[in-house]
């Protein structure tokens, strides 16, 4: 038995008067309506509704039930409403994970104008470059850079493409050489990024085709901004997404390696639980750092 409908069902034969009136409101027969209130004093051990085939009186427990009832089911509407009107509202605790380089980069950059749109909301940024677990940690959406999501109960969005070149500083290629082909890289000091699927095999495509190249970097760094560091004090060549090389290669400090030649484009995903999906919360800073990925 449901006892909300059983309520509704209940309050609403209260109101009318009449089984018939309230059976063709709630759209059922009265015959079924007649059963639900029979089972419905059964299970209390008392009598709600007194009827006859002309009359219909409602006895004190009735109207105790009713008057209970009544409360419960406008609390019910109450509560509803109130979810409604709020689901749309950004407010609440936004507890957000992305890698230290994405996070410093990108998401930094642009949490200021997110905080000023929406002054209620409270934001937890955690960085990590390694992947975690999402509900263990409690967050609302973790950013994640990878070449294809895994099938999974979670939900993954993508949201932008990144570019993985090769770059290093003038001075190291001065002093180095530069690469003429991609054959050439092996020869060269290499700095590698620990949790690439890339450490010691660069699969790249270019004019010619594609090409892999086996290495083994002699440095090996757990963070792409240290990574980058290293490559602008001329300690060698390295691989860097475009959110980390952007600023080094305009300013002079970082140039392309090989510039026709780069790694398989990863993709950048919003992973959220399933339960989250239209949390407003997360829908609006999915926009707001969408609209920094633009071009």
């Amino acid at each position: 038995m449901d006892k909300l409908s059983v309520m509704h069902a209940f309050r609403r034969i209260v109101e009318r008067g009449s089984f018939a009136r309230a059976a063709k409101d709630l759209g059922v027969s009265p015959a079924l309506l007649s059963r639900e209130i029979r089972l419905l004093e059964e299970s209390l051990g008392t009598t709600l509704l007194t009827r006859t085939t002309r009359s219909m009186s409602i006895t004190d427990a009735g109207q105790l039930y009713y008057d209970e009832a009544t409360g419960i089911l406008d609390a019910v509407v109450q509560v509803e409403t109130r979810i409604r009107d709020g689901a749309g509202a950004v407010r609440g605790h936004l507890k957000i994970n992305a890698s230290s380089s994405f996070g410093q980069t990108v998401i930094a950059p642009i949490l200021p104008g997110f905080l000023d749109s929406y002054p209620d909301l409270r934001v937890t940024l955690s960085l990590d470059d390694r992947v975690v677990d999402m509900v263990e940690g409690g967050f609302d959406v973790s950013i994640r850079i990878r070449a294809a999501m895994p099938d999974s109960a979670l939900v993954a969005r993508k949201i932008g493409t990144m570019r993985q070149r090769i770059f290093a500083a003038p001075a190291y290629l001065e002093r180095a050489g530069v690469p003429q082909v991609p054959q050439d890289i092996a020869q060269h000091r290499v700095i590698g990024f620990l949790l690439a699927a890339h450490l010691t095999t660069w699969d790249l495509h270019g004019p010619a085709g594609s090409i892999t190249i086996d290495l083994d970097p002699p440095v090996r760094v757990g963070n792409s901004l240290v990574l980058r560091d290293l490559l602008i004090a001329g300690q060698g060549i390295g691989t860097l997404p475009d959110f980390v090389s952007n600023g080094p290669e305009a300013r002079g400090e970082l140039v392309r390696v090989l510039p026709d030649w780069e790694l398989p484009a990863p993709e950048i995903f919003a992973v959220t639980a399933s339960r989250l999906a239209m949390d407003a919360k997360v829908t609006a800073f999915l926009d707001h750092l969408r609209r920094a990925l633009r071009p």
